[in-house]
């Protein structure tokens, strides 16, 4: 299949905009539908939109299966959460679910490395998209029988108005974001597309604020404890984004690893990152989520500091390995106690959008991540180049990641603060708010 230069942006971007537009409007309908049945529903529209996708014969019609499969992403996400949110609410119980949630996810990376390395090797590119197909149809047949309905009970009027606003003005933010990696964050379209965001958006807060159904209730993101997790979770998301994005390029670009090499480069980080979610599950009981995170987030910071001394001809065992390993550590003490400290004590009625708002976050510090850090490279190197002269590029490529790496870092800090400052629920305060939802929670089953 031929598709431009310009245009393969689109292959991303197409999911991008969907997952992130609609995460909202998905947690909510998760709330009053039914978690299960969205779970589901989201789960063989997935398998469908991979399916379009794998048989596409042109641009167009691959394009709209990737935005279909954000669409369904959308439905899923949320509901996945939420329904982990409802079904444990003990607070022991609720700890094991997330660390095993976290570490099937640290599986699934590792495994989705190395299968995506040798598809894209071996076969087509279309395999990438049709292994979805039978992952999916697995997972609806355990759901089926062991996952349990549940849905929100009283007032389930849709919002609306507030859906246009929220989904259009994430949208809006999502590709901001995405043609400042592009274009600059001075190119027109940008600037345009950030100040329709920032309008649908505050308009949106204002429409909440006064809506007697709102989509979602500010009182989920006023609540200090969540709202200190959600603002963590933007800047955690946006720092990671250094390692991810820029260590598959210098494995790629400069040390010249094939995609199935990068992808076992990265096993040990997926492998530390499991590990260490297991045993966080079982120690947030019993030391609370605010140093937990705090801890974690130090040792993120740490390991990416180490990645900025990164050279052209750096030894894998001896500076990334460690890098990789340490910073595996620190996101699982932070991701582990974050998808708690966002959803205890949030009703029953709002489980699924305070879910959403989990994902939500999680994107737009993904796409934020992308664009200040592609645009930092770009201005290190252009100056490196300058400076040293043509034939310094090689060397200026690595010059550009270890700068991102030292923003990276700083982002990763800042989150660290803003869990120190503003997360304050400790072992008691945990325990207290599941045990206050559990008494939320009559109408699950």
């Amino acid at each position: 299949m031929e598709i431009s230069d310009a245009n393969r942006q689109w292959i991303v971007t197409a999911y991008t905009l969907t997952f992130g537009g609609l995460l909202l409007l998905g947690g909510r309908i998760a709330d009053y539908v039914g978690r299960k049945k969205v779970f589901l529903i989201g789960l063989v529209g997935f398998a469908g939109a991979s399916a379009l996708g794998g048989i596409a014969t042109n641009a167009g019609t691959l394009f709209a299966a990737r935005g279909l499969q954000g669409a369904f992403g959308a439905l899923l996400a949320p509901a996945a959460l939420s329904l982990i949110t409802v079904t444990f609410t003990d607070v022991k119980d609720r700890a094991k679910a997330f660390g095993v949630f976290g570490a099937i996810s640290g599986v699934g990376a590792a495994i989705g490395l190395i299968l995506g390395g040798l598809l894209t090797e071996y076969t087509s590119w279309r395999w990438t998209l049709l292994v979805n197909i039978p992952i999916a149809l697995i997972a609806v047949a355990l759901a089926l029988p062991i996952v349990r309905e549940s849905k929100a009970h009283g007032n389930t009027k849709y919002d609306i108005p507030g859906a246009v606003l929220a989904t259009g003005g994430l949208v809006a933010l999502v590709y901001a974001f995405t043609k400042a990696a592009e274009d600059g964050w001075s190119a027109g379209i940008t600037l345009g597309f950030f100040a329709v965001a920032a309008i649908l958006l505050v308009g949106f807060v204002v429409f909440e604020a006064r809506s007697s159904h709102p989509l979602l209730p500010l009182r989920v993101v006023l609540h200090r404890n969540r709202g200190g997790s959600f603002l963590t979770s933007v800047l955690l998301g946006a720092g990671m984004m250094g390692m991810f994005l820029f260590m598959t390029y210098y494995f790629q670009g400069t040390l010249q690893y094939s995609p199935i090499k990068s992808g076992i480069a990265y096993l040990p980080f997926s492998f530390a990152l499991i590990i260490t979610a297991i045993v966080a599950s079982g120690l947030l009981p019993k030391v609370g989520p605010r140093g937990m995170m705090t801890v974690g987030g130090l040792l993120a910071t740490a390991g990416m500091i180490w990645l900025t001394q990164l050279r052209i001809d750096s030894s894998y065992l001896t500076l990334i390995l460690p890098a990789l390993v340490i910073m595996a550590v620190g996101m699982a003490l932070v991701f582990v106690p974050l998808g708690n400290t966002s959803l205890t004590g949030v009703d029953e009625h709002d489980a699924g959008v305070a879910s959403a708002m989990v994902n939500t976050t999680q994107q737009v510090g993904g796409s934020l991540g992308v664009a200040v850090l592609n645009t930092v490279f770009t201005t290190a190197l252009a100056s490196y180049v300058t400076d040293h002269g043509p034939q310094s590029a090689p060397l200026g490529v690595v010059h550009g990641y270890n700068v991102a790496f030292t923003v990276s870092a700083v982002l990763i800090a800042a989150s660290t603060l803003i869990v120190f400052l503003l997360v304050r629920n400790t072992k008691q305060d945990t325990a207290a708010g599941a045990t206050e939802e559990a008494r939320a929670m009559v109408h699950v089953g």
